[in-house]
């Protein structure tokens, strides 16, 4: 088994350690000490649950809440937190825990998975990861705990609240309320709506932007190129998204915000989508396909990816060299950049079409907002997920999996070779 995990790339290791997560998450889920009495899952839909968890994502085909016991909804939320903080930085983590070294092949799929430049640091990088998220974890429980407990009995608002506190900051929609409400019942309840939201957007602008904003205190002029447009283009879309969303749809000034935010990957949400527009649903479809930043919990093509493709678009409408910030953006930025989002919006359109053929009586928005959240592993959705068929879940279950692992690196799992010897003389093909 070693030869063989050996032999493999970084990026294959990483797809087969997700996938072996998920296996192992849906086999617990169907645990009869997982599930409630008088209820019966069926294996798709553990299958589902359990890939919608290790992707952060948070469709549901069952609610988890009306479904699992207390130690179902741990391990539903175990496998969050694994799938948030990346199957490698877990291993990593125990390897630590058990006071032992972490090997080059360890390193450099640490550097992989987190999308890091650099290998320098690695180890210390990981231990931070694990600091932030219980740090960002804890605190959100307790403050959760605060309106919870108004609801609950004290223990079981404590559960509810770290449980919802760990599917915020990883940015997965899960919740255990039951009847498939969500966060609905707390539409107006500001503490829990900011709360939530601030877990979802430090969870979402990934652990290196965390790191540098404490590291240089909080002050713009020293932060890095990519901290500027994490934090710069995170902010602006939020603000875009809440004005977009309250112009369209019938909701309070908080509800359009935090919906804004939440679509950015997370996936709660305090409104029914089912009564939205296609025009709201249009928004949250394009907050959804972008997402969040990279080596961070959510998915998407990422805040980053689409601030290089606007430069880019910029600098060839202008004749100017692409640059923001007082730095020049790196020249490969734009072709990787465009790749992504071409990658990405070949599977979305692709499973939409598979949907809609699957599925007739769903609408084309119902299904191009469906895939979208299972591309970029957000969790909102229409209504229409408990009524899929087989065929459309394990459709979903695919496209969540590509979106959790990311379109390039599900692209380079077909390399087989180092490149090609010959080279050919160059053509002309016009564009545009």
């Amino acid at each position: 088994m070693m030869k063989f995990l050996k032999k493999l790339s970084a990026g294959r290791i990483i797809a087969l350690g997700f996938l072996a997560v998920i296996l192992l998450g849906s086999l617990l889920l169907m645990l009869p000490c997982s599930i409630q009495d008088g209820v019966t899952v069926r294996y798709i839909d553990a299958l589902y649950t359990s890939t919608s968890a290790v992707c952060v994502t948070g469709l549901i085909a069952i609610d988890a809440g009306d479904t699992f016991t207390p130690l179902g909804q741990f391990f539903l939320g175990a496998l969050i937190q694994v799938g948030g903080l990346g199957v490698t930085a877990v291993g990593a983590g125990v390897i630590l825990l058990m006071g032992k070294r972490v090997n080059l092949k360890g390193r450099n799929l640490i550097k992989e998975a987190m999308n890091l430049d650099s290998g320098n640091g690695l180890i210390r990088f990981v231990k931070n990861i694990f600091v932030v998220t219980l740090i960002f974890e804890l605190t959100g429980a307790a403050l959760s705990f605060l309106v919870f407990v108004q609801d609950y009995p004290p223990l079981k608002a404590a559960g509810i609240s770290l449980f919802h506190s760990v599917a915020a900051f990883n940015n997965s929609g899960f919740d255990i309320l039951g009847n498939f409400q969500n966060l609905i019942p707390y539409q107006d309840n500001v503490l829990l709506n900011v709360v939530t939201c601030a877990l979802i957007f430090f969870g979402g602008i990934g652990f290196l932007v965390i790191q540098e904003i404490w590291r240089k205190k909080f002050c713009w002029k020293k932060f890095s190129m990519h901290t500027k447009v994490v934090l710069s283009v995170s902010v602006t879309l939020i603000i875009v998204g809440g004005v977009l969303i309250k112009l369209t749809e019938d909701v309070t000034w908080l509800g359009a915000f935090f919906h804004s935010v939440s679509a950015r990957t997370a996936g709660f949400s305090t409104y029914p989508l089912g009564t939205f527009s296609n025009a709201g649903l249009l928004v949250l479809t394009v907050l959804m396909f972008i997402g969040a930043s990279p080596g961070s919990t959510g998915g998407g093509i990422k805040t980053s990816t689409f601030f290089v493709l606007l430069q880019g678009i910029k600098s060839a409408a202008t004749n100017k060299s692409e640059k923001a910030f007082r730095y020049s953006v790196p020249a490969d930025a734009f072709r990787k950049g465009a790749v992504i989002t071409l990658i990405a919006a070949g599977i979305v359109v692709t499973g939409t079409f598979l949907m809609v053929v699957m599925e007739p009586q769903v609408t084309l928005m119902e299904a191009l907002f469906e895939v979208t959240s299972a591309f970029g592993t957000v969790g909102l959705s229409t209504g229409i997920t408990p009524d899929l068929g087989d065929d459309s879940k394990l459709l979903s279950i695919i496209i969540m999996y590509i979106g959790r692992l990311g379109p390039l690196t599900i692209a380079s799992l077909w390399y087989y070779t180092k490149g090609e010897r010959a080279r050919y003389p160059e053509g002309n093909i016009a564009i545009g």
